[in-house]
């Protein structure tokens, strides 16, 4: 009984998940898990037969996307960790079939591109070149994997256009993906307002908005007024540094970076 519940929940699931009704996703949830607890499925072991280890990857699979359309990182990361013992289970026990084990791990990388912690973002990449040699198969044509580590690569450069424009453009892989772009971009607005405040003593307030990706004046005195810069005369002045403790070529650095974004932000206004 609990298993026929469970595949008509599931199909629920994918109703609601469609039609973006995720106040119901989150309770059909609930009676997914709680299924599974009654088909002791919810973590795999090596009694649990097959079709309810298909059935708890699927229901743990939609968790984790309805908590991205959500917004909602931490649970995200809960599912994340929970399928774990599914995705590492052989194919003869669990096939790969029908699995979204790619788009999840994408997506977690992502996060944690997002946060900031490239110490668990490339352990995870090595974990999954690891798996990849053994099987065979590169991660070169997996887009959800590739996404990632484009802009992984780009941030790394101080390349802040290239994250702007992969978030921006028809190379997201899924809309999923696509919700991470506020903060990614936020991150980068950091990056970029921590750059400039090394790199220059102003910037006129039209400058700042095409650097910062900002759709408006407006916005960019609101973002200015909230790290504790100046606004005055249509410019915008950074507090001065106390002491200087990096070097110049850093400073030549960060002035490149400024220099080579906010050209591009230039073209792509021009573009739009």
């Amino acid at each position: 009984m609990a298993e026929n519940e469970l595949k008509n929940v599931l199909q629920q699931l994918h109703r609601s998940l469609q039609s973006h009704d995720y106040q119901q996703s989150t309770t059909l949830l609930s009676r997914a898990k709680l299924a599974l607890l009654h088909l002791n499925a919810l973590i795999p072991s090596e009694k649990t037969p097959r079709p309810h280890l298909q059935l708890a990857r699927e229901t743990l699979e939609i968790g984790a996307i309805t908590s991205i359309r959500l917004k909602d990182p931490e649970s995200f990361t809960r599912y994340f960790q929970q399928l774990q013992p599914f995705y590492a289970l052989p194919a003869e026990v669990l096939p790969k079939d029908g699995s979204n084990a790619s788009k999840i791990t994408g997506l977690y990388l992502l996060l944690l591109l997002s946060d900031g912690d490239y110490a668990g973002f490339h352990t995870l990449l090595e974990m999954l070149e690891m798996v990849a040699a053994q099987t065979g198969k590169g991660l070169e044509d997996d887009a959800f994997i590739q996404y990632p580590i484009r802009l992984e690569r780009a941030l790394m450069e101080g390349a802040y256009d290239r994250v702007w424009g992969e978030t921006k453009s028809e190379r997201v892989p899924s809309e999923e993906f696509g919700l991470f772009s506020e903060v990614l971009i936020g991150t980068i607005r950091k990056e970029i307002a921590s750059c400039s405040e090394k790199a220059y003593p102003s910037l006129p307030i039209d400058d700042a908005k095409s650097l910062l990706f900002l759709d408006s004046e407006g916005a960019v005195v609101e973002f200015a007024r909230e790290i504790g810069w100046v606004v005055k005369d249509g410019r915008i002045y950074f507090p001065a540094q106390e002491e200087d403790l990096r070097s110049r070529d850093i400073l030549v650095s960060s002035d490149t970076v400024i220099e080579h974004t906010l050209g591009y932000a230039r073209q792509l206004e021009t573009i739009v």
